[in-house]
C-alpha cells in the first residue's frame, strides 16, 4: 500500500488503469516535466505496469536528477508508451 499525499492509501501492486494515471502523473509532477503533453497518462496502459511502477518508485525515492538522469527516465517513459 501507498499512502497518497491527502493520506489515502493506494494498492500499486495491482495493475490497473488507474494506477497507471497515477504513477504517470506523479513522475511527471516529481521531474517537473516542461513538456507535459509529450507524456500523457492517457498514452499509456498496464501492459508495461511492472516497468512503470519501478520507475515510479525509483522516481520517488531521490529528491534530485542530474538532466542525463531525467533525459533516459523520459526516454524509458517513451518507450513504454502505446
Amino acid at each position: 500500500m501507498y499512502t497518497l499525499k491527502g493520506g489515502d492509501k493506494m494498492d500499486l501492486t495491482k495493475p490497473s488503469k488507474e494506477n497507471v494515471f497515477y504513477m504517470i502523473e506523479q513522475i511527471k509532477e516529481k521531474l517537473r516535466m516542461v513538456n507535459v503533453d509529450a507524456m500523457k497518462s492517457e498514452h499509456f496502459t498496464d501492459e508495461h505496469y511492472e516497468d512503470i511502477l519501478y520507475l515510479y518508485e525509483m522516481v520517488m525515492k531521490r529528491n534530485a536528477f542530474s538532466p542525463s538522469e531525467m533525459q533516459a527516465i523520459v526516454s524509458e517513459l517513451g518507450s513504454l508508451r502505446k
